[in-house]
């Protein structure tokens, strides 16, 4: 039986008979409250550490309601809105947002801060040309002479009058109709007013709140992108996106300091807001590094404040985290203690444990106490299930130092099966980390990079939303880092600055993954010939390069991939179709070795073609090449048009690096003969670790250090196994 501790637990008021059973029975060392909740009386009494949430950019209504000018603003676009005659076009600058959480700003100079754009010609209308008429919900701006035929936005400073998040948990929560419930509007630090207000407004709750151990910052200044519709749901959500944390100060300062000015459409970017596909312009990388010095700056500051009351700041990786991006540069010097976020699988999980400069991580499990999951006949136990088995294989790679839950431990407790599984799986994960002794596990003797526009800034974070949410079209490529999270690599995140003289000593294996034109796989970064020639070098002088959906992809030189010669394929767009490229698919090749029914491209990528005359084509659909290996000079290629996660599809991976980085005569070591089998080696304390990643009770052979064990696991199980026992 292993020693309680390592769980944090929700709580509120109206609990206190249940409240010291159930941290005992769960082994809670920690209690926390969420939004919309507060810690009942009793918390001083609990054998357990208090964690307090606290809203520094919105919270205090009064002062919101009291400085208008000092709330928070974001950068939106109108509806693209065609002129269907020439001369006077109105543009309704609200018909396409929700008017309780933005509102036009007519309080900026709009000559200066807004723009008017001819999407048709991409002409900026200069001011004279256009005019600003209504307010609120019912703002017009009226083009003067517009072009029939021709389309028309206005991009516009708005004022964020209502938090995204506590909007979300009124949706949510169906808070409309209560009247406890005061809607939030996020006030801006940038404001030396507001910033003394946030100050002294710390200070005094630190003074007032004795009990409280731990200050759970959710989170700090500026929101993630996140604005609804006029039907009050989501419309545009990224969880990378600055475009909520401009302000004219601040952008005034950006010119100061950079030199150069901003427009608007630096943020609103044709409607795409510099969504995290895109690939960043210089302007949008210079605004995300010059507000990550302002917020760490500011940060330190509040942390500060923290220590000097003896207690630990805390920062929860969400909400308004923006400017505070944990593989940042400077996040360490903000002096945190601790990172506590969302983990909804193995991608998330390893974003949360891999941050450095903190002195512990805690992953907060799924699902949330909410009504969306916590209802009657609500199964909050398959998706808690399914949230475990992904979290696992990443906590087994990169330990995370605790675990938790939040929202309202009210309706979990309706769910006691579900209380039941959350004592198992906080029992499991404290003997994971005991037996382990918090330390990873070996790794190959190699490492791998991700190479993208991004790099380091972005680790673990490409292709989704927040909580693990994805998109259609890019699945397939998050199932690279998904796999890639609980397998025994190293990994790194490269930008194309990185290798541009040279791919960094120790990296085995690229991986280059993505759809044409975005940031994951380069887009024009292909088109540099120093950042071509480094990889082929690369590759010649023995390393490997594993490329997903359109990797390498630049149209130019008569390719698609630019490092089609590497791949030995290619994407045919239309314009090579008089070129005949025959292939034959060979029926055995080492990589695809352990695959079962077939392999799995999900959205795959179409018309890809031969392109060398040695590539070996793996797998092929309708005409299309869907897996290929090829070798080029000391090293090798290999391509895969798509890799969802799944059992399979993660040991295909873990084959293929092996393979580019020409080691796979070494494969074979501490690996099950069931792909839905992932094994952990310890080989310090002679141990390894053993888990099955399915519902069902698995019977299956490892292999390591020259013996077999077979090893028999329970639906979901895990074992340890001494490795100087010999169980055959």
């Amino acid at each position: 039986m292993t020693a309680p501790g390592r769980l944090t637990l929700p709580i509120e008021t109206g609990l206190d008979d249940q409240l010291v059973g159930l941290l005992e029975r769960l082994g809670a060392d920690a209690v926390r409250n969420s939004d919309g909740t507060e810690l009942p009386a009793i918390v001083g009494e609990l054998a357990a550490k208090v964690y307090a949430t606290y809203f520094v950019g919105r919270g205090d209504q009064e002062w919101a309601d009291a400085h208008p000018s000092e709330l928070t603003r974001s950068y939106l676009m109108s509806e693209r809105t065609p002129a269907l005659a020439d001369g006077d076009l109105e543009i309704p600058l609200m018909a396409g947002w929700y008017a309780l959480q933005v509102t036009p700003d007519l309080g900026c100079d709009v000559d200066r801060w807004w723009q008017v754009i001819d999407r048709t010609t991409g002409e900026t209308l200069p001011p004279g040309t256009w005019r600003v008429s209504g307010e609120g919900a019912d703002t017009v701006v009226t083009v003067t002479g517009a072009v029939a035929g021709h389309v028309y936005t206005v991009d516009f400073l708005a004022v964020q009058t209502w938090d995204p998040t506590q909007m979300y948990n009124y949706i949510t929560n169906d808070w409309a109709d209560d009247p406890s419930r005061i809607r939030e509007s996020p006030f801006d630090v940038r404001h030396p007013a507001t910033w003394e207000h946030v100050r002294s407004s710390l200070d005094g709750w630190l003074g007032d709140h004795p009990e409280v151990d731990v200050v759970r910052f959710t989170t700090f200044f500026y929101h993630f992108t996140l604005v609804f519709g006029p039907d009050a749901k989501e419309r545009f959500v990224d969880w990378f996106g600055y475009s909520a944390s401009v302000s004219v100060e601040a952008m005034e300062q950006f010119e100061e300091h950079l030199g150069y000015a901003l427009t608007a459409e630096d943020f609103v970017d044709e409607g795409y807001y510099n969504s995290s596909f895109r690939v960043p312009t210089r302007a949008f990388r210079d605004w995300i590094d010059f507000q990550h010095r302002f917020v760490t700056d500011r940060v330190r500051q509040l942390v500060d404040a923290v220590h000097a009351s003896g207690k630990e700041a805390m920062m929860f990786l969400g909400d308004n985290w923006i400017g505070t991006e944990p593989y940042g540069t400077l996040f360490a010097s903000t002096g945190i203690d601790a990172v506590v976020g969302s983990v909804g699988s193995g991608a998330t999980c390893r974003m949360i444990s891999d941050i450095p400069g903190v002195r512990y991580t805690e992953g907060r499990l799924l699902p949330y106490f909410f009504p969306d999951v916590f209802h009657p006949g609500g199964d909050p136990v398959t998706e808690a299930n399914a949230s475990w088995l992904q979290a696992r294989r990443a906590i087994v790679r990169s330990p995370l130092d605790r675990i938790g839950y939040g929202g309202y431990l009210s309706l979990a407790l309706e769910h006691p099966d579900f209380v039941d599984r959350m004592e198992q799986i906080a029992d499991e994960f404290r003997a994971i980390h005991d037996r382990g002794e918090g330390r990873r596990p070996a790794s190959a003797p190699f490492r791998v990079a991700i190479l993208n526009a991004w790099g380091r800034l972005r680790s673990w974070q490409t292709h989704m939303v927040a909580h693990a949410l994805w998109y259609r079209q890019a699945y397939s490529y998050l199932g690279v880092l998904e796999a890639l999270a609980g397998l025994p690599f190293e990994v790194d995140f490269l930008s194309f600055d990185d290798i541009r003289d040279g791919v960094p000593d120790g990296v085995g294996v690229l991986i280059n993954a993505g759809a044409l034109g975005t940031s994951f796989s380069g887009g024009s970064a292909w088109g540099a010939p120093r950042v071509q020639a480094a990889v082929r070098s690369f590759v010649a002088a023995g390393g490997g390069l594993v490329g997903v959906g359109d990797p390498t992809a630049h149209i130019d030189g008569g390719v698609t991939f630019q490092l089609a010669d590497v791949l030995g394929v290619d994407r045919e767009l239309g314009w090579g179709l008089s070129t005949n490229r025959p292939f034959d698919t060979v029926e055995r090749h080492f990589i695809t070795a352990d695959l079962g029914a077939g392999l799995d491209v999900g959205e795959g990528t179409p018309d890809i073609v031969a392109f060398t005359r040695d590539v070996e084509v793996l797998a092929a659909g309708r005409g299309t090449v869907q897996a290929a290996a090829s070798h080029y000079g000391e090293g090798r290629g290999v391509y895969l048009a798509g890799l969802p996660y799944s059992h399979e599809n993660a040991r295909l991976l873990h084959r293929a690096l092996y393979w580019a980085a020409g080691r796979d005569s070494a494969f074979g070591e501490w690996i099950a003969d069931d792909p839905r089998v992932e094994v952990a080696h310890y080989p310090e304390s002679g141990q390894f670790v053993v888990l099955n990643n399915t519902d069902e009770h698995v019977r299956t052979t490892v292999r390591g250090g020259g013996d077999d064990w077979v090893v028999e696991l329970d639906p979901y199980g895990h074992a340890w196994v001494e490795t100087r026992e010999l169980r055959r």
